[in-house]
């Protein structure tokens, strides 16, 4: 049977986090800004995956189920969170992350035709 976590100052603080990132995000300027960051860092990740397996050229079919594994557990996660705990800021920071890695990878895999 699992021991429940204790609750210190430091487990408080981070379930506190997405709170604190919704109060802080509350501008509007802020809150563009913070989903152009997630948009464009996952760009840059999804970018450079497709840059290593078109240069490395040696795992190709493996690194394209990572990603489809990886794109489909961001659908399946946004889909199962209850509306009840579900925050919108939340839901659109995954959904950003989300677009920015599919497009990366689209403009990666063009750059190869």
């Amino acid at each position: 049977m699992p021991k429940k976590i204790q609750s210190t100052r430091l487990h408080q603080s981070i379930g506190k986090a997405m709170e604190r990132l919704e109060l802080w995000a509350s501008n509007p300027w802020r809150r563009y800004s913070l989903f152009l960051i997630v948009i464009l860092s996952a760009f840059m990740i999804g970018s450079s995956i497709g840059a290593i397996n078109g240069v490395l050229a040696l795992m190709d079919p493996i690194g394209a189920l990572l990603v489809v594994l990886v794109l489909e557990l961001m659908v399946r996660l946004r889909r199962r969170w209850p509306s009840s705990r579900r925050s919108e800021l939340s839901c659109q920071l995954l959904d950003s992350a989300r677009i920015g890695l599919l497009y990366g990878l689209l403009l990666e895999g063009f750059k190869l035709l």
